[in-house]
C-alpha cells in the first residue's frame, strides 16, 4: 500500500474542528442571548449539567423551541397590548358616557337643569281654602313614588318652585309655602314621566285625587307627550368641603 493511498484525503481533515468551531459559536450565542431563558428551563428540568455535553443537533432543538416560544408569547403579548388599547379606549368612552348620564340625572334630581319630556300638568283648585301643606306634600310624594324624576309647582301669579331632593312645604290652607316661596291656589303641579302612570297613581281610591275632594278642592290630570319644566333651583355655595381634583 503506498503513502497516498494509506493518507486521508485533505478536504475531510479540517471537518470535525470546524464543526466544533460551528457549533461551539452556536452554544455561545444562545448562552448569550437566550440565558435567562435556558437557566429557567434547565433549573426546572435539572438538566443543567447536561448542556455542556449535549449534541450539537440537542442545543438546535432547544434553540428551536426557545425561538419557537419566544415568538408564540411576543404575539401573545402584541394581542393583549392590542385588546387592553382597545378595552380602554371602549372603557373610557362608556366611563365618559356613564358619568355624563349619571351627572344628567344628578343635575334633574337637584333641579339645577331644565327638562322636557311627556308627563302630566295637574290643576290643583282650592275654592273652600281647606287644601293645606299636607295635601300638596302627599301629591308631590305621591307623584314620586309613581316615577316622575321632575316637576314644578307654581301658584296663582305663576311663580314656579322646582322641586328638588330637599324641597319642603309647609304653611296653612290656601297659603302654602314651598321652599321659603308663598304659593296661593290655584296650584298648577308639572310633573316629566310615564303619563298613564302618574294618572294612575292619583287616581287610586283613597289617593290624592279623592284626599283633594275630601278638603274641597279639585284635581284635574291632563297627560300630554311633552311638558316643560323650566324652574330652576339654587344650589347654595359649598360651606365646607371642596371639589376634588
Amino acid at each position: 500500500m503506498t503513502e497516498d493511498e494509506t493518507s486521508p484525503p485533505p478536504a475531510e481533515q479540517p471537518e470535525k474542528p470546524r464543526s466544533a468551531v460551528v457549533f461551539a459559536v452556536l452554544a455561545g450565542v444562545l448562552l448569550l442571548l437566550l440565558g435567562t431563558a435556558i437557566a429557567t428551563q434547565v433549573k426546572n428540568t435539572g438538566a443543567g449539567d447536561t448542556l455542556d455535553s449535549a449534541r450539537p443537533a440537542d442545543l438546535l432543538v432547544i434553540l428551536d423551541n426557545l425561538n419557537r416560544r419566544e415568538a408564540s408569547l411576543r404575539q401573545e403579548i402584541t394581542a393583549l397590548e392590542r385588546t387592553l388599547a382597545g378595552l380602554e379606549q371602549d372603557g373610557s368612552d362608556a366611563a365618559l358616557a356613564e358619568a355624563q348620564a349619571r351627572l344628567r340625572t344628578l343635575s334633574l334630581q337637584l333641579g339645577t337643569v331644565p327638562a322636557t319630556g311627556p308627563g302630566v300638568v295637574l290643576t290643583l283648585t282650592d275654592p273652600l281654602g281647606g287644601v293645606g301643606a299636607d295635601v300638596l306634600l302627599d301629591t308631590i310624594q305621591e307623584l314620586r313614588a309613581a316615577g316622575a324624576d321632575t316637576m314644578q309647582i307654581a301658584g296663582v301669579d305663576g311663580t314656579a318652585v322646582r322641586i328638588g331632593t330637599e324641597s319642603w312645604v309647609t304653611g296653612a290652607a290656601g297659603s302654602v309655602i314651598v321652599d321659603d316661596r308663598p304659593l296661593r291656589p290655584p296650584y298648577t303641579i308639572t310633573a316629566i314621566g310615564d303619563g298613564p302612570t302618574l294618572a294612575a297613581a292619583l287616581n287610586i281610591p283613597g289617593g290624592v285625587v279623592d284626599t283633594v275632594a275630601r278638603a274641597g278642592g279639585t284635581l284635574v290630570i291632563e297627560q300630554s307627550l311633552q311638558v316643560d319644566v323650566p324652574a330652576l333651583r339654587e344650589i347654595e355655595p359649598r360651606q365646607y368641603s371642596q371639589p376634588g381634583n
